[in-house]
């Protein structure tokens, strides 16, 4: 069993805790699985503000501010709503750092251009964001888990790179 204050999430609380940050979450596809792994840090209240579940597009757009007309024209797995997911849960959560998670974890959804296993992940704080496309693969539960940890070490590579 691997030591829970190895994993990435409780590196990722550790620096979030040292540089005084507060983080949030806004999850489609992940279904509030980011969330939970944040909060099974021991400590997590003292940097976790909350999370979104937008499962739905018209959550989207009513929590975190998601355009409707982007959602029409770009569709809820793409990069412009994964930036607009995590910008927004930063705004409504009062959090310097947030994380969203926009997919498709199958078995059913996909298509040609959006395949099964295509997630977005997207990273906001005050002043920026950017978003990345993953290809996944295996069942659902395999899907979603490689986002949660795609999520947490993207913010992790993020807040690196922010020194």
């Amino acid at each position: 069993m691997p030591d829970l204050y190895d994993a990435p999430a409780a590196r990722l609380g550790l620096l979030l805790k040292n540089r005084g940050l507060s983080c949030a979450t806004a999850e489609s596809c992940t279904g509030g699985l980011i969330g939970a792994t944040l909060t099974d840090i021991p400590g997590s209240s003292e940097w976790y503000r909350g999370g979104v579940i937008s499962y739905a597009n018209e959550a989207k757009t009513r929590l975190l501010g998601v355009s409707g007309a982007m959602l029409a024209t770009r569709g809820a797995v793409s990069e412009e709503v994964a930036l607009a997911m995590a910008q927004g849960a930063c705004g409504v959560l009062c959090a310097d750092v947030a994380l969203a998670s926009t997919g498709i974890a199958g078995p059913g959804g996909g298509s040609t251009a959006k395949p099964v296993g295509t997630v977005w992940l997207g990273w906001a704080w005050h002043g920026g964001a950017r978003a990345r496309v993953f290809h996944f693969s295996g069942d659902r539960a395999a899907i979603r888990a490689q986002a949660v940890e795609a999520a947490i070490l993207g913010l992790l590579a993020l807040l690196a790179d922010r020194g």
